[in-house]
């Protein structure tokens, strides 16, 4: 299998990455973007704890990033103290959802493997300096690490506090189980890797050109050993038109772009290609492209495009040899004659008779 996003190497120090990090690139969690299935944990850690600010947190050798998070909205009148923990009134300045590693104390639970309950966080002087407490203002901090089913750490469930807060046991508890019960959604990106793992491995073992994109980018994910012979490896990462500047020339770029867009199949047809093969048997071939869009298992929507590539050069081969012999028959038979004085052939068995005029 030819995995562009693994062969790649863009990604800093990837040659000595963390098994963290490769653990979350692998699962897709590598990037500070919103995840709704994050965002509902990070919710129902807030309910369960009782506390205005909550996330579900993945940390890679370079940032903290939350893919899941909880803020209220600032809906308290000053003064009113009849309202729910989650009307309270919060300043909470986060711009993005990433953080660097000096920040916040999530860093510390993925080291130590295990759940911290800060109740204030002045009263402990190797936490206090942080800067989240002078930039964010948090003063209390409950976190439990999530451990995978290959034994790393990926990251944390927590919820923080602007105020100093007792946690107690049955708090710990909950943040503890709730760590537990994410992984499920864990296990289900694993599974659904190894399915499009078995996927691949069916691709990689096909006659034909194959190449799957991901996204309205044409970010291009994945091509198999038939594509490179065909077409070459790709030149460069990234889109169709960077990797394959001949292919998008000749309209597969649009091609593929239609089928995302539209959510139907999109085909491509005469698409001539210099062969790739030694300069003896260079050969000009003709392909078909059919593009298929691809949807995400839960939401339904489009997110990728799997094209699928056909060799026609023998069929365009075939109808143009058989138009030149048509040719020469008829170019034949107006010399002799034929085409003026002769008569239609009379089929007697497996052999044509052209009886006597």
């Amino acid at each position: 299998m030819t995995d562009v996003m693994s062969t790649q190497g863009q990604f800093p120090g990837a040659a000595g990455e963390s098994e963290r990090t490769r653990r979350l690139r692998i699962l897709g969690l590598n990037e500070p973007t919103v995840d709704e299935a994050f965002d509902r944990f990070a919710h129902l850690a807030a309910s369960l704890t009782r506390a205005p600010i909550a996330m579900v947190n993945f940390i890679n050798d370079e940032r903290q990033m939350f893919r899941g998070l909880f803020i209220p909205p600032n809906s308290a009148a000053p003064g009113d103290t009849g309202c729910s923990w989650a009307d309270r009134g919060i300043v909470f300045d986060l711009p993005s959802r990433e953080m660097p590693l000096s920040h916040g104390f999530c860093p510390h639970v993925v080291a130590q493997r295990s759940p911290l309950a800060l109740d204030d966080v002045l009263a402990y002087p190797r936490f206090a300096g942080n800067p989240v407490v002078d930039e964010l203002g948090v003063r209390a901090y409950l976190g439990a690490p999530l451990v995978d089913d290959t034994d790393t750490v990926i990251g944390t469930v927590c919820v923080l506090d602007r105020e100093p807060r007792q946690w107690g046991r049955e708090r710990l508890r909950d943040i503890q189980h709730l760590a537990e019960a994410l992984l499920s959604e864990i296990r289900l990106r694993d599974n659904l890797i190894a399915q499009q793992q078995e996927m691949f491995a069916a691709f990689d073992g096909s006659p034909f050109p194959i190449m799957l994109t991901r996204g309205p980018e044409q970010e291009l994910r994945y091509v198999n050993p038939g594509h490179v012979e065909a077409f070459g490896a790709p030149v460069a990462h990234g889109s169709i038109g960077q990797a394959y500047p001949q292919l998008a020339a000749a309209g597969l770029e649009q091609t593929v772009a239609e089928a995302y867009h539209t959510g139907r199949t999109a085909v491509l047809n005469d698409v001539r290609f210099q062969s790739t093969r030694p300069d003896a048997q260079r050969i000009h071939q003709i392909f078909s492209f059919t593009c298929t869009p691809q949807r995400a298992a839960r939401t339904g929507q489009v997110n990728g495009v799997l094209v699928v590539g056909m060799d026609v050069t023998a069929q365009s081969r075939t109808e143009e040899e058989l138009g030149t012999l048509a040719a020469l028959l008829v170019d034949r038979l107006q010399q002799s004659g034929g085409g003026a004085t002769g008569r239609p052939g009379i089929g007697g068995g497996e052999t044509g008779l052209v009886l006597p005029g």
